[in-house]
């Protein structure tokens, strides 16, 4: 069964659409965390940003640099968190990539992206070193 956001790209779902091009699609996010939330999504259903091929990675982060300046506009904000979940094991809800763009005020209350982690992990040199080299063996 087609996600719901292939849904929203067939018309079957409505949505309140706020972009569209040929291969992208940005629309409000029905539960917002802020006045302006808008979920970017390529139209083809890709589970995971590895899965999303190069051309269309370039479409998607070209309609994010688009609408981020758009939507704080929008909404008078003062800044924006830009994020993808990827996977369900980082929240990712809904198994169709998509971007959210979280119009951000002072005093909002949220934090920064680095609060989501819980405890950071105590690592030493040599463990950073080690995973530095692999990161670098697999791209």
């Amino acid at each position: 069964m087609a996600s719901i956001f292939s849904q929203i790209v067939a018309g079957d779902i409505p949505a309140r659409v706020v972009y569209e091009d040929e291969t992208t699609l940005a629309f409000l996010d029905v539960n917002p965390l802020a006045p302006g939330h808008t979920l970017v999504i390529p139209k083809e259903e890709y589970e995971r940003l590895n899965d999303v091929p190069a051309d269309v990675a370039a479409d998607l982060y070209a309609t994010l640099h688009r609408l981020v300046p758009a939507v704080e506009a929008a909404v008078d904000a003062d800044a924006s968190t830009v994020a993808f979940n990827n996977g369900e094991a980082a929240g990712q809800e809904v198994p169709h990539v998509h971007a959210h763009i979280v119009p951000r005020f002072t005093g909002d209350g949220g934090g920064p992206i680095h609060a989501i982690a819980g405890e950071t992990p105590d690592l030493e040199d040599d463990d950073l070193d080690a995973i530095a080299d692999e990161i670098d063996a697999r791209v």
